[in-house]
């Protein structure tokens, strides 16, 4: 109710202002009617605001409950001399506050204890839980070198041990920022939203003007109104009842998000949500399941499966990438094979796996001088590598990665170099595991009239058999950040509105470029900050629900502009009639309502006009239902159900009420 909060909403501004005036008019000139109209005006000032603090009030709740995840805690903050792979039995703590930690801080958390900052883990792997966050009672896996190491002040690590590197400054938490944003502190006025404020001033200051020509004119025709009968004619000409919702419904929006798990950093987001027609999504971790596993050893002819197993497992004792761990893992189940202990290979130098490399592996030495290399890896790198050794690769090898590459898994390639030269021994098939129910997701987003396209490393035999698999129109192979943006860039400039998800700091460039960003709350740090949404429960066929809070929130705004505007003319029937029918007698045919004097008129639709408000507050803070339809049956829906009934409604209502309050002495 303070004037500068006023003042930000010309609807409700020219309200109160014309409140104050009746207000004075009757200290000056006492009577009933002057009395009834001020009470029901400041009503209306009131009961605008109630919508929009019952929508702010909702998320403080829900702020409320994010705060107890927010405690005074301490941390063990590791000295500056550690550094990442440093055995930590050697490392040296020292207790801090968490709120005196700062950005490249290295912090320890053990079991049982609360991460104290937003962070990346750099050395460990632990189930934390997230239910603080997220709701969700389910721990979930958090490890370093992967797109599952971002991880949030306040949540709590349940097993193992992680060294986190802290990434967010004292106040400056994804906590803090989720608090702050459901209460709705720093929520921005969309493009659409601001237009639609524009044109409400607008059409506030040429209201303003007719009303203020309407007394010279109805003096000279010897029907001069009253102050009270002048504003209570401009606060009926002006679309009040959109101009009191128009907020509420915004925060309400987000609010619907947040419900859902999903922190929307702006309005923007979600109603660019509403309209958008092109989805990017990147492969691992949101359409799979994130790790590929190793599903089978495939010998080449005259290989025994045994002897491949074997030497795969000794080629991926030096990879630590899950993927790497698999295969350790399936030659264990599947043949009892074991890593051998430590000191029992004298001689031998481990090839960790890299990026660049693409290959990892082991160097044998024996006592007589003889050795041999081994190498497992991308099919193309450990090709190159025995061809650049002389060796030969036989035909079937291309044909088995061909093979599972076109089944949708990803193959790799172990070769080995001895005394009898390089050669390939067989193929490992690593399988990425499409999510559950994702591809009756993508059917809905399709009816829905978004295309949706899976953006991936993998080669394009890999990528189709995983596009068909999930149900996804499109899709682009061997995409490198680069290639995402170019994506991007390219759909909007045909006119299109883009969504991506993506969970990993490679995503991020997209993400920011994206006109919806959608970040996995499991991915890195840098993807949340590049998003301008973050999905705490990393699913992302949640898209298809924010798409539909997107499009309720447009069409909730629309549907009460036009029952807001409806709603006006129904009015004029009852004001218009009321002032001038005693100087124009003509005018009494448009007292259609019967409605029993002027006074008892007027009065009735100021009190309809503050009625209608409460009325629609539980629509605007619920959302119009959304339903996949063309803009063509929306609009008709909007105009048959929202227009013919912003129509109908005030005169029954004005009538109702005009029959109840004609029974009052200086009302009748």
């Amino acid at each position: 109710m303070h004037p500068r909060a006023l003042a930000t909403n010309p609807v409700l501004f020219v309200v109160a202002c014309g409140s104050g005036l009746t207000t004075l008019s009757a200290l000056i000139n006492p009577s009933v009617f002057t009395w009834v109209i001020s009470g029901w005006l400041w009503l209306t000032v009131l009961f605008a605001h109630l919508a929009e603090a019952v929508a702010e009030g909702r998320g403080r709740a829900q702020a409320a409950s994010l705060r107890k995840a927010r405690t005074d805690i301490s941390a063990r903050r590791l000295r500056d001399n550690w550094r990442v792979g440093i055995d930590l039995r050697g490392a040296v703590t020292e207790p801090v506050a968490a709120a005196d930690l700062q950005p490249f801080d290295f912090v320890v958390v053990e079991a049982g204890e609360v991460i104290p900052a937003d962070g990346e883990v750099v050395d460990g792997v632990a189930a934390v839980d997230e239910s603080a966050v997220t709701g969700e009672s389910a721990p979930v896996i958090r490890e370093s070198g992967g797109d599952r190491s971002g991880v949030t002040g306040g949540t709590t690590v349940l097993s193992d041990r992680l060294v986190v590197r802290v990434t967010s400054r004292p106040g400056q938490s994804f906590l803090d920022r989720m608090i702050a944003l459901v209460e709705g502190a720093t929520r921005q006025r969309t493009p659409n939203e601001i237009a639609l404020h524009i044109l409400l001033a607008a059409l506030t200051i040429v209201f303003v003007l007719v009303v203020v020509t309407v007394q010279p004119m109805a003096s000279y025709a010897g029907a001069a109104q009253q102050t009270a009968v002048l504003v209570a004619l401009l606060v009926t000409l002006i679309p009040t009842t959109i101009g009191a919702l128009l907020t509420a419904i915004g925060i309400a929006g987000m609010d619907r998000l947040v419900q859902r798990n999903v922190l929307a950093m702006s309005g923007r987001a979600v109603e660019a949500a509403g309209d958008i027609n092109t989805l990017l999504l990147d492969k691992t971790g949101t359409i799979t399941l994130g790790n590929r596993e190793a599903v089978a050893f495939v010998p080449l002819p005259g290989i025994d499966e045994l002897r491949l197993a074997d030497t795969a497992q000794l080629s991926s004792l030096a990879d630590e990438t899950p993927e790497g761990r698999s295969v350790v893992v399936l030659a264990k189940e599947r043949y009892e094979l074991r890593a051998p202990a430590e000191g029992e290979l004298q001689h031998a130098a481990y090839v960790d796996f890299s990026a660049q490399t693409r290959m990892s592996g082991v160097d044998l030495r024996w006592a007589d001088g003889s050795g041999c290399r081994i190498r497992k890896g991308a099919a193309a790198q450990v090709v190159e590598w025995v061809t650049g050794l002389g060796g030969q690769v036989p035909s079937e090898a291309r044909m088995f990665t061909d093979a599972i590459a076109a089944s949708g898994g990803t193959p790799l390639v172990v070769a080995v170099h001895d005394r009898y030269g390089a050669r390939v021994l067989g193929v490992i098939h690593l399988k990425d595991i499409v999510k559950d129910g994702i591809r009756e997701r993508f059917a809905e987003l399709r009816r829905m009239g978004i295309r949706t396209v899976m953006i991936t490393g993998d080669n394009p035999l890999t990528a189709r058999a995983i596009a068909q698999e999930a149900g996804v129109d499109d899709y682009l192979a061997e995409a490198t950040p680069e290639d995402k943006l170019a994506l991007i860039a390219q759909e909007q400039e045909g006119g299109k509105l883009v969504a991506m998800t993506g969970d990993g700091t490679n995503d991020a460039p997209a993400l920011a470029q994206a006109d919806v960003g959608v970040a996995m709350n499991t991915g890195t740090s840098a993807a949340k900050e590049a998003g301008n949404m973050v999905d705490l429960d990393s699913n992302p066929t949640k898209l298809i629900e924010i798409v539909e809070i997107g499009k309720q929130l447009l069409i909730t705004r629309g549907a009460l502009t036009t029952f807001s505007i409806t709603n006006d003319v129904a009015k004029y029937f009852a004001i218009i009639p009321a002032m001038f029918a005693g100087a124009y007698p003509g005018l009494s045919a448009l007292n259609i309502m019967g409605l029993h004097s002027p006074t008892s008129a007027i009065t009735s639709a100021i009190i309809f006009n503050a009625l209608i408000i409460v009325a629609l507050i539980p629509l605007a803070l619920r959302g119009v239902r959304y339903t996949p339809a063309s803009a063509h049956d929306l609009l008709r829906r909007n105009l048959t159900r929202y227009g013919l009934g912003g129509l109908i409604a005030p005169f029954v209502g004005i009538k109702l009420i005009d029959l109840l309050i004609s029974q009052i002495p200086g009302l009748g």
